[in-house]
């Protein structure tokens, strides 16, 4: 439950606001929310560990853990609740959802019926990122494995990166292929792309901000082809 307990933490980490001196009982939106919180990290946490009715959905992950924090620092600055409180909360708001699918027929459907109110939500909440391209994911995944590779030589993470970096790779030439490129072409095109990613990641950093792209995804295109629709929402 890795995946879990980092988004409910965060949602008790956020920096409170100037709160009301008196704790407020949690509304009827309020806790709608937090059920979310709770739906959106069981999920997460199943996609975390390959479960293939989760991958299914979205993943949650990156923005689940934005959602979780947002939500925390609502309801403390308009409850007055204390972050251990709210912790609180989410943790009473996983165990109903988890109990929602004990000793039920089909408990896909009770995942099902809480994601359709839960995904708008998150969207509204934290719009999804654009979906980098077959080619920016190769690109983006060999930068990553360089970064790592410089900080940590050939450590597994480093290692399971220049994999998955290879497979996009792989892919990305096969699909320029059958678009007429030629081997130089693909060369030249996947060169000049890392150059120009590259460059915008320094400028961002230098800024203080992140990518605007769904790194995630990449991970998605990255996986066994039979699986990869799965990932397509």
């Amino acid at each position: 439950m890795k995946t879990l307990m980092i988004m409910a933490l965060a949602a008790i980490q956020a920096p409170a606001a100037t709160a009301p001196t008196a704790v407020q009982p949690l509304s009827d939106i309020h806790q709608r929310d937090l059920l979310c919180v709770a739906a959106l990290a069981i999920v997460a946490s199943e996609q975390e560990r390959g479960i293939e009715s989760a991958l299914d959905y979205p993943l949650l992950a990156e923005r689940g853990k934005t959602y979780a924090g947002l939500i925390g620092e609502r309801i403390m600055t308009e409850t007055g609740r204390t972050r251990e409180q709210v912790r609180a909360d989410i943790l009473s708001a996983v165990a109903m959802q988890q109990a929602k699918v004990m000793d039920v027929a089909e408990p896909g459907e009770v995942v099902d019926a809480e994601m359709a109110k839960c995904l708008p939500l998150l969207d509204q909440e934290v719009p999804p990122k654009p979906q980098p391209s077959l080619n920016q994911c190769a690109a983006l995944l060999e930068l990553a494995y360089e970064e790592v590779y410089g900080r940590e030589g050939l450590s597994k993470t480093a290692q399971d990166l220049k994999t998955l970096a290879y497979v996009l790779d792989s892919r990305a030439r096969e699909k320029m292929k059958a678009e007429g490129y030629s081997g130089t072409e693909s060369d030249i095109v996947l060169t000049q792309l890392r150059e120009e990613m590259h460059a915008d990641a320094k400028r961002k950093e230098a800024k203080g901000q992140s990518s605007d792209l769904d790194f995630e995804h990449c991970f998605a295109l990255a996986a066994p082809e039979s699986k990869q629709q799965k990932y397509e929402h």
